[in-house]
């Protein structure tokens, strides 16, 4: 048996191709688990429902939500910056602003219902039932997302979906085995996801 010249040219080309295309991929087994990565912090966003506590003062303990301004009010303390911050960092503040009315104040910021930053959204895209950008739990893992996104369609390549994590020269991409996940009950598969992460899910080839 021979192989023209270009024959073998073609395919060492193709070849490369792969392997290229391939690089910075990263099997679903590598996926970072949480200990990995380290614990998140969640960063307050406008729609986010928080519960202030000050210890020892039930009056000025309240539920209230962040509003679309990224600020909050709560007794004696009139727009205070909430969306960008940690929940403990803005009970600091909040401390600050209290300790001018009494004495040692002690503030915890509960939040009860997220939204979260835009930076901090779950994104799942391609042939999911339905493509969108989720708020991130803590806990979240990629069953979770699926769940909300409705499943794959049909079309989907599952087995040769992407996890994208970080962004610009910092993003790293795992493969991920969604039907193996899903149709085979394989937990392995079922990865925690991070703030930002981004799910991506091909079309099969017919």
């Amino acid at each position: 048996m021979t192989f023209s010249r270009f024959g073998i040219t073609s395919g060492l080309l193709l070849v490369s191709f792969l392997l290229t295309a391939c690089a910075g991929m990263q099997s679903s087994g590598d996926v970072p688990t949480p200990s990995d990565v380290g614990e998140s912090d969640y960063i307050i966003g406008a729609g986010d429902q928080l519960t202030t506590y000050v210890r020892n003062n039930p009056d000025l303990s309240v539920t209230v939500a962040v509003r679309p301004d990224g600020k909050i009010s709560v007794p004696m303390v009139q727009d205070i910056q909430a969306a960008g911050k940690k929940p403990r960092d803005l009970a600091v503040d909040l401390e600050e602003v209290l300790s001018e009315y009494i004495r040692d104040p002690n503030v915890t910021v509960i939040v009860n219902n997220f939204v979260g930053t835009y930076e901090s959204q779950i994104r799942v895209i391609g042939q999911a039932v339905q493509p969108q950008a989720l708020s991130y739990r803590d806990g979240m893992t990629v069953l979770d997302a699926l769940i909300q996104v409705g499943g794959l369609t049909q079309f989907a390549a599952g087995n040769r979906a992407r996890l994208v994590r970080g962004t610009g020269a910092d993003a790293t991409t795992y493969r991920v085995r969604l039907n193996d996940l899903l149709s085979d009950g394989d937990m392995r598969h079922n990865h925690a996801l991070r703030p930002g992460d981004i799910l991506v899910i091909p079309e099969a080839f017919f």
